[in-house]
Formats: C-alpha cells, sequence, structure tokens
C-alpha cells in the first residue's frame, strides 16, 4: 500500500521502544506489551522493510467485539486480535502506539485490504479458498467454531437443527451467516455482532450465530441475559489477512506466530484478554500454502 507522509527513521524509534511491563489491551489484569524489536533489518523491497523504515503499522481489527477486538474507555481497541497484532508490530520494529487502528466489519476486510487502506487484517477472520481467490492469509493463529447465542431463558433451541426455518442474527459477509443459509435458517443480517442483541432481545430472531469465542464475549459482556448453546457444529481457522501474493510478507508473519508460540507471548496475549473467560488451548499448525 502506499505509506503516508515521511518515513520514520527506525533505528532511532527503536531506541527509544524497550516496552516490557507496559499496561496492555484486553482483560481485568492488563498484559505486558509485546517487545519492539530494536531496529530490524529487512531485505530491501519487501514489505517488512517498508513497513519498519516508515516506523508504522496500520491493522485493522473489529471494534465491537469483547474479548478479541473491542474500543475501550481508552479509546483505543482491546483484546486478543489487538494483542497478535502488537506481537507481529513489535517484530518490525514498530511500537503499540504507532499502530494505526482501523474498524474493520466483516464486509469490508477484503476491501480495505485490496484497496490499501489496511496493511493486514486481524479480525476473527475466517479463512476460506473463496477469500483467497482475493487476499492472502498468515496463520491460522486460533480455531474457533460457529455456535449459538440465545436469551438465558429459552430451553427451545438446543442445536444448530432447531435452527433450521427460524430467524437467526448474523453478519453480513461473514462465514456463519453463510452457514445459517445453507442450513436452512432465515438469517438477519447486520454490520456487526453487537446489533444482532437488540433483534434477540425484543424476540424479532430466536438466537445469534457465529464463532464460540466471539459469543462468549457478548455473553460475558451482559452478565445473565444470554447463554450458548449446543456444541460448535464449525470450525473457523483464523487467519491475517494481507495482499494476495504477498508471499515473503505471508511467510515472514507465520514465522512471527510460531516464535510467539514457542516464546509465550501468544498464551500470555490470551490469558490477559480471550483467556479471562475460555481456557486456553495450543494454537493450530500455520498452513504455509
Amino acid at each position: 500500500m502506499k505509506r503516508r507522509g515521511i518515513a520514520m527513521l527506525a533505528a532511532s524509534a527503536a531506541a527509544a521502544l524497550v516496552l516490557a511491563g507496559c499496561a496492555g489491551g484486553g482483560g481485568d489484569g492488563g498484559s505486558a506489551e509485546p517487545t519492539t524489536e530494536p531496529a530490524p533489518t529487512f531485505e530491501a523491497g519487501t514489505t517488512m522493510a517498508e513497513l519498519a523504515e516508515a516506523g508504522e503499522i496500520t491493522i485493522g481489527t473489529k471494534f465491537d467485539q469483547p474479548l478479541f477486538g473491542l474500543v475501550g474507555p481508552s479509546g483505543e481497541p482491546e483484546g486478543f486480535d489487538v494483542e497478535i497484532g502488537k506481537i507481529i508490530a513489535g517484530k518490525l520494529g514498530i511500537a503499540p502506539e504507532n499502530i494505526n487502528w482501523v474498524e474493520t466489519v466483516s464486509a469490508n476486510r477484503e476491501p480495505f485490504i485490496q484497496n490499501g487502506q489496511v496493511d493486514i487484517v486481524v479480525a476473527t477472520y475466517t479463512i476460506n479458498d473463496k477469500r483467497k481467490e482475493v487476499v492472502s492469509f498468515a496463520g491460522p493463529y486460533y480455531m474457533a467454531g460457529q455456535s449459538i447465542l440465545v436469551l438465558a431463558d429459552n430451553d427451545d433451541i438446543e442445536s444448530e437443527d432447531d435452527l433450521v426455518g427460524q430467524p437467526v442474527c448474523s453478519v453480513t459477509g461473514s462465514t456463519p451467516a453463510a452457514n445459517l443459509k445453507e442450513l436452512g435458517a432465515q438469517v438477519l443480517e447486520t454490520d456487526t455482532y453487537s446489533n444482532c442483541l437488540e433483534p434477540l432481545r425484543n424476540g424479532q430472531v430466536v438466537a445469534v450465530s457465529t464463532d464460540n469465542v466471539i459469543l462468549a464475549g457478548l455473553a460475558a459482556q451482559n452478565e445473565g441475559e444470554f447463554k450458548i448453546v449446543g456444541k460448535p457444529f464449525t470450525e473457523e481457522p483464523y487467519g491475517i489477512g494481507l495482499a494476495l501474493d504477498d508471499t515473503d510478507f505471508r511467510m515472514w508473519i507465520n514465522d512471527v506466530l510460531e516464535e510467539s508460540y514457542e516464546d509465550g507471548s501468544y498464551e500470555e496475549a490470551w490469558n490477559s484478554t480471550a483467556g479471562t473467560v475460555q481456557p486456553f488451548v495450543e494454537p493450530p499448525a500455520v498452513d504455509r500454502y
């Protein structure tokens, strides 16, 4: 993408950026910020070199999803996806304060990548073959599964089979919405999952259906009002979206993810965010297609 403004000197920026122990995004107890690498060097002409030289990166994420990407009281997004974005930026020598966060909803993730409005998207972004025709994916870094959220007193919906012919809310452009249509549900589509909650409250729909971790965040944010029922009925591998055919950048991000699994930064990111309501599970192997 076109870089904005005058490039910042990575060396001078990195010299001031040793960031262990600072308060992080997400989680009740906060987290240590991912370490910013000192003046990393990359092959000229690569996306990594361009971003490191610029000293900033633009990352698309969700702004309305508790535990993964939610704008908190600070005005900055918080959550597991946000922490993954910080880990990647840190390996480029870019500090959290030099990340430009852009809200991406399910329907605009591919256009934002294609148009160069973001460098990467980390936004509960399921990898699938159709999307891989227009963007590339690093990862997966998490394996979610589609599930069902209902009112706390609803005992009629127990599994996806009970959604057939029923009005169910999901998000435009999302894999869960497509799955529901294939299942035979009557899908009410909106732009964000938080906008599904009022139709559920007023009986316009009988359920909200998307990935289990997203629903867990919504339930935790509205304690006692909703519950998750049944077992996950799909596998949703979350990946990091980037420009199509930028193989060097994709492979490098995969390297960063694998390093984070080994050095504990991935687990720390999880425990301080989504781990407050969901137990830690080992991340899936990255797919170096």
